[in-house]
């Protein structure tokens, strides 16, 4: 299934390793970018309005999330 999550901040600093399926990620500035299957991001916005996370052609994606702190 897909998914497409309201806005949100990230629980804390975490590296997220996409291992199937992309996401598409949209910053609280507006800018968005498409995260693919291999990638692997550092989510920092851990205040404020945080980021929007779409699932990238309707693929349900898995992911290791792997705090920082």
């Amino acid at each position: 299934g897909s998914y497409d999550y309201a806005w949100h901040p990230a629980p804390r600093r975490q590296y997220i390793i996409n291992l199937d399926a992309g996401v598409k990620i949209t910053a609280s500035d507006g800018e968005a970018r498409e995260i693919g299957a291999g990638e692997v991001i550092l989510v920092e916005d851990t205040t404020g309005k945080g980021h929007l996370s779409k699932s990238a052609n309707n693929q349900m994606r898995h992911s290791i999330f792997v705090p920082i702190e």
